[in-house]
């Protein structure tokens, strides 16, 4: 098979176009070597990229620009076009024009990528309040994405080289916490952090710890009863078909180390789990959507209004993102791959060389 038709394709959603998603976009994928391993597609507007593009003189970005698949180039960056029209872009402003852009571009990647168009998506940063509509009324990507591709559940996964941490629960008040948590949604949870990582991530026996709600893990009931009722519970029971460790005490996990010891963990609230991720993690952080049939990942930061237009946001994470998503494409082609019936490969290519030589004695 061609080399070029090998590469995954990757869709790019631009996220909110007064932030820096159009310009992280364009500084990772001026790097040639991307374009060695994927071939990628920004779904947004010529005119819209070649606003950032003024802002970054010293970049070398060329594109081909489309509105068909089927004309996709595997040598350059390709603009898949989801509007025509002028678009005021005000770096830095939240407004109601950003929103609506971002959700556009959103639209058009994810109908490519239920229709397999592209292999993977990388998604900029949207703005949680002002991306919201009748057709967007959800806390952010990942439940976005849940609900498009009719998934039971998922897990907000934040991969680094040194550690992965998913979260229980993502966007919720603290005070909303506890009573989201369930013995039923933390096995739900676990068996999907222990499928992504054999699947996605090629670690045959994965090791998963659990961390506590309540300090010290609730001190034997004195600091809460989660960690008896619930917690404690649900890690029995996920035990019987995994290797699942805890509750820890979250303070003690970190500080000691202990997360290298396993292949994930799981925290039980937002900023439990995102706190240590983002001081810990060695190399650029990912955020990464398990328990899709797709494969979606992002960088681990915001639409960053503050600097935004200015041409010095750090560009990666993204590129980490972009790397990330090939390879877990990659690693999902070949676990799927080694678990073929072996018969059914075997009469493959037995019907393969009975072709071949067909084909040789035509020839002579």
């Amino acid at each position: 098979m061609n080399t070029e038709l090998q590469k995954p394709i990757v869709g790019f959603s631009c996220g909110d176009l007064n932030g820096i998603g159009i310009e992280l976009i364009i500084k990772s994928l001026a790097d040639q070597r991307i374009l060695e391993i994927c071939t990628p597609v920004i779904f947004a507007s010529n005119k819209s990229i070649n606003f950032y593009r003024k802002s970054l003189p010293d970049i070398n970005f060329s594109y081909n620009s489309t509105k068909d698949f089927a004309k996709l180039s595997h040598k350059q960056v390709n603009i898949y076009n989801c509007w025509e029209e002028e678009v005021a872009i005000n770096p830095g402003i939240l407004n109601e024009t950003g929103g609506k852009y971002a959700l556009l571009s959103l639209q058009q990647a994810v109908k490519a990528l239920k229709e397999n168009s592209i292999h993977a998506l990388v998604t900029a940063p949207i703005h949680k309040k002002n991306i919201q509509s009748e057709q967007f009324n959800y806390s952010g990507h990942t439940p976005y994405l849940m609900a498009t591709f009719n998934a039971k559940d998922v897990v907000m996964l934040m991969v680094a080289d040194n550690m992965r941490v998913g979260l229980l629960t993502e966007h919720l008040p603290v005070a909303e916490v506890a009573k989201h948590i369930t013995k039923e949604a933390i096995i739900s949870k676990l068996t999907i952090i222990n499928n992504s990582l054999q699947k996605d991530f090629g670690i045959t026996k994965p090791r998963i710890a659990v961390l506590a709600l309540n300090p010290h893990a609730g001190d034997e009931g004195l600091i809460g009863n989660e960690e008896i009722n619930i917690i404690k519970p649900a890690v029995k029971e996920a035990k019987q078909s995994m290797l699942v460790f805890g509750p820890y005490s979250a303070d003690a996990f970190f500080a000691r180390g202990q997360h290298e010891k396993f292949d994930a963990v799981l925290a039980m609230y937002h900023d439990q789990g995102l706190i240590p991720f983002k001081s810990l993690a060695v190399g650029e952080g990912v955020n990464y959507t398990a328990g899709l049939n797709v494969v979606r990942t992002s960088p681990d930061h915001g639409t960053a209004f503050d600097i935004a237009g200015k041409g010095n946001a750090d560009h990666a994470s993204f590129l980490a993102a972009i790397y990330e998503a090939v390879d877990i494409v990659r690693r999902r082609n070949g676990y799927a791959e080694a678990r073929q019936n072996p018969l059914k490969k075997l009469s493959a290519k037995l019907l393969a060389n009975a072709v071949d030589e067909r084909v040789e004695q035509s020839e002579n």
